[in-house]
């Protein structure tokens, strides 16, 4: 009986593994895994909701995620690659380094949709796709259609990292061309970055704002200097607006009250093109949802792996 049962699964796998194959394409589609795994996706719905009730800061770690993922040659969960002789892992480049989180969460989503799906079909990428949407579903904000089908990389760049991911001591202009550079407009660019509209940023990234920059609010520099003193405390966290873990538009309503916590946040609002766009979203909640949906689902289709590109990795970590 065990033999047969076997046999069985083995035959399953091939028939699966074939599905996978006559439906991947070049190109993304909500609709990519409901024939080939449909428990995948409200798995995924459903750790996320577990991860993020049990911790509401991980919500927007997991954004985070996806987002400097994407900023990296593309959405290929590059992110997720330990380092080893032949990966300079992203997770030691500036902006990851003690900072980005989650890796367990990710993990742990992973080996759970395989079992549901009976073997290893979803990509990490897509893993960090559809978690970054629910967890800003989970947190109260918009849901988006994930589009799918994206492979996973072989490879990691710490350099590319360094370089690409938006650095929070960035100016205007700055902000500007590194989006550009990833196809993205100034409207992504500002609905994206209400993704700060949850979560927290560690002192040391703000340390320069709240004690010598002359474009904020006196009593909010004064009130995070409690917490984040000139010296020392580089990993005290605070929260990026008043309501962390609520995604809502008091990011907006912060910059125009000159209390964006990093320099890069009030660079949205210092009288340079994307003025309009903040005063809009600030007193538009449907207007603000609306183009973060679309941001992300225009941020996830950067350079994706598709058809016979990449790998689908059985381990988020390293290379199969």
């Amino acid at each position: 009986m065990a033999s047969h049962g076997g046999i069985f699964y083995f035959s399953a796998l091939i028939i699966l593994a074939a599905t996978v194959a006559s439906v991947s394409s070049s190109s993304l589609s909500p609709y990519y895994y409901d024939s080939v795994c449909p428990e995948a996706l409200p798995t995924i719905k459903r750790l996320v909701e577990a991860a993020v009730y049990k911790e509401q800061r991980m919500g927007a770690s997991l954004l985070r995620l996806h987002f400097h993922d994407c900023f990296v040659n593309g959405c290929d969960a590059s992110i997720l690659l330990d380092p080893s002789p032949t990966i300079d892992s992203e997770k030691n480049a500036r902006p990851n380094l003690n900072s980005a989180r989650g890796f367990e969460v990710i993990d742990q989503i992973k080996q759970a949709v395989d079992e549901v799906c009976g073997c290893s079909v979803v990509s990490c990428a897509d893993v960090l796709a559809v978690v970054a949407r629910d967890s800003v579903v989970a947190l109260g904000g918009p849901t988006w259609n994930v589009e799918l089908g994206r492979r996973d990389s072989t490879t990691a760049s710490r350099a590319k990292a360094d370089s690409d991911i938006p650095s929070p001591f960035m100016d205007l202009p700055a902000l500007i061309n590194n989006f550009k550079n990833q196809g993205l407009d100034e409207r992504d660019l500002v609905a994206l970055s209400g993704g700060h509209t949850i979560g927290f940023a560690q002192c040391f990234v703000f340390r320069n704002r709240i004690y010598n920059e002359t474009n904020i609010d006196p009593e909010f520099a004064q009130q995070r200097r409690l917490t984040c003193p000139s010296i020392g405390g580089n990993s005290t966290l605070s929260p990026l607006d008043p309501t962390p873990a609520q995604f809502d538009t008091a990011y907006f309503t912060n910059l125009i009250q000159k209390r964006g916590l990093l320099h890069s946040d009030q660079q949205l609002f210092n009288g340079g093109s994307t003025d309009g766009l903040v005063n809009t979203y600030s007193s538009n909640a449907k207007a603000f949802s609306a183009d973060f949906a679309r941001s992300m689902i225009k941020m996830g289709n950067i350079k994706p792996l598709t058809g016979d590109e990449g790998q689908i990795r059985s381990n988020c970590r390293k290379v199969n």
